[in-house]
């Protein structure tokens, strides 16, 4: 899972997925009830963790599928641990580096600005970063349940920044392309968070991908579109 994030936001993914597979979800280092030690974080650290979890399960090679800045981290585990990795799925993620296409000035300044809110509050005032704006008006039911897991073990601010530091040092640029294994590339149009012109560089880097774009799909468009994207993950998995 991405930033900040930990294995419950796999809420729609981890019903359907399981009834075909093995799945494994986790939460990354400095987030969810994994520890959150007071030191630097890497991507690459990120993949050395899920390759261990790994080892420790037995689990010699996997279909992964990652979300953001779990892109990150799986497109580092396939690059450094080829033999882990059946096949590779990207959600609304990045090869970073010098061409990544970041969030416009003015998103950022209200993303950032949460100084005296609470979590719910943050969660709410960002909304449309997750959501269409078409689901926040018509699906409360929805709205409400997203915002009930994502409090669920709230990660603390220092190892947000920790884990956001090794965000900004993300890059796989000249490196993924050495990817051999299946790759499926998913990203909504209308992401403000990843924009999905970061879908198109590595679609560019891996041309050998499968690609899916969802209209009017933000960062969250795995939840709001759950069932078409695992039904896409269940045919890529069984086919690679």
């Amino acid at each position: 899972m991405g930033l900040r994030r930990n294995a419950e936001w796999w809420y729609r993914q981890i019903p359907a997925l399981s009834r075909h597979f093995k799945v494994i979800a986790f939460d990354n280092r400095g987030a969810g009830r994994t520890d959150k030690p007071e030191s630097e974080y890497s991507i690459g650290q990120f993949a050395e963790d899920t390759a261990g979890l790994m080892d420790a399960l037995g689990v010699a090679r996997a279909h992964v599928f990652a979300i953001s800045m779990g892109g990150y981290i799986a497109q580092e585990l396939a690059i450094r641990r080829p033999e882990k990795v059946r096949s590779l799925s990207l959600g609304c993620t990045s090869a970073g580096g010098k061409r990544a296409v970041m969030m416009k000035p003015e998103r950022i300044a209200k993303f950032i600005a949460n100084e005296g809110l609470t979590h719910e509050q943050i969660l709410r005032k960002d909304m449309d970063i997750y959501f269409s704006d078409e689901l926040i008006a018509r699906d409360e039911k929805t709205i409400e349940e997203f915002i009930q897991v994502s409090l669920k073990h709230y990660q603390p601010a220092d190892a947000f920044k920790r884990q956001f530091d090794a965000c900004m040092k993300h890059d796989t640029l000249n490196r993924v392309g050495a990817v051999r294994v299946p790759v499926m590339i998913l990203t909504g149009d209308d992401d403000p968070l990843v924009p999905p012109g970061n879908s198109d560089i590595l679609r560019e880097l891996l041309p050998h991908a499968a690609f899916h774009v969802f209209p009017k799909g933000r960062h969250c468009f795995f939840i709001e579109f759950a069932d078409e994207v695992n039904k896409l993950a269940l045919d890529f998995f069984n086919h690679s």
